[in-house]
């Protein structure tokens, strides 16, 4: 079968995608694989290990740092959920959306079928148009309706009180960002969507929800079309290779931190940001590892107590490390648990919020932090919480052994074998 895919965002919203394009590949599938990178022109050198074919649409979206940087500042400064997500779009989004829907229409034309990140509307769009088969692949589970779980950020009103909650945020959601898919939609013949959770998010052939067990279980009043198939992990170097001075750093003296914002570091002032990270790990008496692509620029030298790195492959480095202090995005977020490490969530945007809400649900981390309101202070008290808390560390250990049971791209190419393939 020829599959096309195509996925938009930061590192952790690529990642998946190029595990689950190449088990598809192994699997004996012709797939290619459109990306549209926001922050960066790291996939540009980018050769798949399974032979997927790789196409680069207009990546970076943003180019000039500074430029990234003042967007993100922006958006990480804004406290109310809807209203960040729609800056996300049209700084982020709508400046690439017709170069990606014009990818989508390609991918529809000569594919079979049709996989794509579940913000992608413009994938979701062209699919209807062709009259192509369509599977979502959603990397949080925050928008999932249910009556056992109120919409993120919402404390549980009871089933009853939930449902009404849901229906309340269905219609804000239709309200204010509805009307960018269907303002593609208009644009190009195809007519408008019902609702934006059902009908663009989700799709209802097939929504795979690529997240740990450990952390999603499946609610009961779900849909038959939303499944868990646990993550989609690539578990290879795509980051790079472990430095021989990094290594040593490791293998010296206690275990280390590891500190690392991730595509959130450019929307902020990055020596600001590396100062408030390394006088934290100070405070806390603990050794640190600090990723930050400008480190360097930044005029920071590592030492016996912090090393820094540009990048490094975080599924090697974190099972050496003590804790994991980050911003909270699903990929990092089940990489600490994976390696069965605690965690420090500083949350920059309303998804990273809920991760660090789920990650002290589940008891592997403490109350999340906001970046906007983070200082050192602050910082080193929940590291030394973590840090000498027997129970996160235990529970993140055997969380971690669970996870490692799981084998989310076999999982998922299983599913859609058996939905589209039989």
């Amino acid at each position: 079968m020829n599959i096309g895919m195509q996925t938009w965002g930061s590192q952790g919203d690529i990642q998946p995608f190029i595990a689950l394009a190449e088990g598809l590949q192994d699997a004996g599938h012709d797939v290619t694989l459109a990306i549209t990178c926001v922050d960066s022109d790291r996939y540009d050198r980018f050769i798949s290990r399974a032979g997927v074919k790789i196409k680069l649409i207009s990546s970076p979206v943003i180019s000039d740092p500074i430029q990234l940087q003042k967007i993100g500042k922006v958006i990480f400064h804004e406290h109310n959920p809807i209203a960040q997500t729609q800056m996300v779009i049209e700084k982020l989004f709508l400046p690439v959306e017709a170069e990606m829907f014009k990818m989508s229409e390609r991918l529809c034309a000569e594919n079979d079928l049709v996989i794509g990140h579940f913000f992608h509307y413009p994938l979701n769009a062209a699919a209807e148009r062709y009259r192509r088969p369509y599977i979502s692949v959603a990397l949080v589970h925050g928008a999932v309706p249910s009556i056992f779980e109120p919409p993120s950020g919402i404390p549980t009103l009871g089933t009853f009180g939930n449902r009404l909650a849901w229906r309340l945020a269905r219609s804000v959601l239709n309200k204010k960002l509805k009307k960018y898919p269907d303002r593609l939609r208009v644009k190009n013949g195809i007519e408008v969507a019902g609702d934006l959770i059902d009908n663009v998010w989700a799709s209802e052939q097939l929504t795979l929800l690529a997240i740990s067990r450990t952390i999603c279980v499946r609610k009961s009043d779900w849909p038959d079309y939303y499944q868990v198939c646990g993550v989609l992990n690539t578990r290879d170097t795509l980051e790079g290779n472990v430095s021989k001075e990094l290594q040593g750093f490791l293998s010296y003296g206690t275990l280390p931190l590891y500190m690392t914002f991730g595509s959130a570091m450019s929307g902020s002032d990055e020596k600001e940001t590396i100062s408030l990270l390394s006088n934290a790990a100070k405070t806390a008496s603990m050794r640190a590892v600090i990723q930050a692509p400008g480190w360097e620029k930044c005029g920071f030298k590592s030492n016996d107590a912090i090393h820094y790195v540009s990048s490094d492959p975080h599924a090697v480095i974190f099972p050496q490390c003590r804790a994991i202090v980050r911003h909270g995005g699903a990929g990092t977020s089940q990489s600490a648990l994976f390696a069965g490490k605690p965690s420090v969530v500083v949350a920059h945007t309303s998804e990273q919020e809920l991760w660090g809400r789920e990650l002290e649900r589940i008891g592997v981390a403490p109350k999340l932090l906001l970046r906007r309101k983070l200082t050192s202070n602050r910082l080193a008290a929940a590291i030394k919480r973590v840090a000498g808390s027997k129970d996160f560390n235990e529970k993140a250990n055997n969380l971690g052994m669970e996870m490692a049971k799981e084998n989310g791209v076999a999982t998922a190419v299983k599913m859609i074998s058996a939905k589209f393939i039989g």
